[in-house]
């Protein structure tokens, strides 16, 4: 904790040698991008992305779960999307998913997570299930340890592909949203699938598989974005300018590819 005050101490002096100045945020944020992210410790938004204090409103849940859209019962997650969106404008969503995430590898293995009923309670109710990640059967890799006691840790690329899925699912779950919705049919949002590896710094991003062509007298709702390229070309240190559309039942899951 020593290190922590003592940088929070030289911080001003730091970012005035530097010839950086903090003033302009008297006036406001304007950030580029909402970025939704487990709370891991090894995964540090502003410094993958690069992004300056102001240009990057952040979201760190357990798991990076988004929670369903429901006012029945509001939460602190859906409130700061939704504030994200409606009232600070951001063009993009990043969700972002990391390797050896121990609240995907929970739901992968069944844990018994009694002794944290909290993160129990936030994982059953709100992570969709690893189906996609689960070999066929239903066979988890790993055997359960002792009660409370760890257990045997999923392979590796088990894993990643659970957390990869975990991602996609996310971002179902974001369309879902009145203010995400109403921005992805007028193109004026973007949504963003990563995965980061927290041993080696690598980024991967989904590509969604090619929409199928539409027919004559028919369009598709895919959220290409081209509407907002003025906006854009305003943002240019954005976390992600790509305007891909994510995948829509019936358009293929397509891959996550290094960046």
């Amino acid at each position: 904790m020593r290190s922590f005050v003592d940088n929070a101490r030289s911080f001003r002096d730091r970012m005035a040698a530097d010839g950086r100045s903090l003033a302009p945020l008297a006036d406001g944020q304007q950030p580029l991008a909402l970025f939704i992210t487990c709370s891991d410790s090894r995964v540090i938004p502003s410094l993958i992305t690069g992004a300056a204090p102001g240009e990057l409103f952040e979201l760190r849940t357990a798991g990076g779960i988004v929670p369903r859209y429901d006012l029945a019962r509001p939460s602190g997650e859906t409130a700061t999307i939704e504030f994200a969106v409606q009232v600070l404008g951001v063009a993009d969503i990043v969700v972002c998913g990391h390797s050896q995430c121990a609240a995907v590898a929970a739901r992968v293995r069944g844990d018994d997570l009694s002794h944290v009923p909290a993160m129990n309670g936030w994982l059953t109710h709100h992570a969709t299930p690893p189906t996609a990640a689960t070999p066929p059967g239903g066979a988890r890799s790993g055997t359960h340890g002792g009660a409370g006691g760890p257990a045997a840790r999923p392979a590796e690329a088990q894993l990643a592909d659970a957390v990869r899925h975990h991602v996609l699912a996310q971002l179902d779950r974001l369309r879902g949203y009145p203010c995400v919705a109403e921005r992805l049919r007028e193109g004026r949002i973007g949504l963003h699938g990563w995965y980061y590896e927290v041993h080696t710094g690598t980024v991967l991003a989904h590509q969604p598989a090619p929409a199928p062509r539409p027919t004559a007298g028919h369009t598709t709702d895919d959220t290409t974005g081209d509407a907002a390229d003025g906006r854009e070309h305003t943002r240019e240190h954005a976390a992600d300018h790509t305007r891909d559309p994510e995948p829509r039942p019936g358009h293929g899951p397509g891959a996550f590819r290094p960046l």
